[in-house]
């Protein structure tokens, strides 16, 4: 009978290096981050108000595109919300029927 071991509690390559914890990854994160702020501030074209400014209005532009959106979700949720109250409404009906139907010919039977 063969059981099943389980895995050391810590994970090495080839090389002997141990990458279990992920600070390496993490260091690469960060490494990367501070390179690409520094690469984009020396390749700005634009002082630092003028930057500030366009993402100022872009952001403004980006909360109003999704006020729009949500604005036009609802009116659709409340759409789609309205026909299947008509649906629903319309086969309550149609079983209010059938039952008065067959409450009519089950006294009709006992008679």
């Amino acid at each position: 009978m063969k059981t099943e071991e389980t895995p050391p509690s810590s994970v090495r390559t080839l090389h002997g290096r141990n990458h279990s914890n992920g600070a390496g990854f993490l260091a690469g994160i960060v490494f990367g981050v501070v390179l690409g702020a520094g690469i984009a501030l020396f390749l700005a074209s634009d002082r630092g108000d003028k930057i500030r400014n366009k993402l100022r209005r872009r952001i403004r532009s980006l909360g109003e595109d999704a006020l729009e959106g949500l604005d036009r979700a609802g009116s659709r949720t409340r759409t789609e919300l309205r026909r299947r109250q008509r649906r629903i409404r319309a086969e309550l009906e149609r079983i209010r029927e059938r039952a008065k139907e067959r409450a009519k010919e089950a006294r009709e039977t006992l008679e």
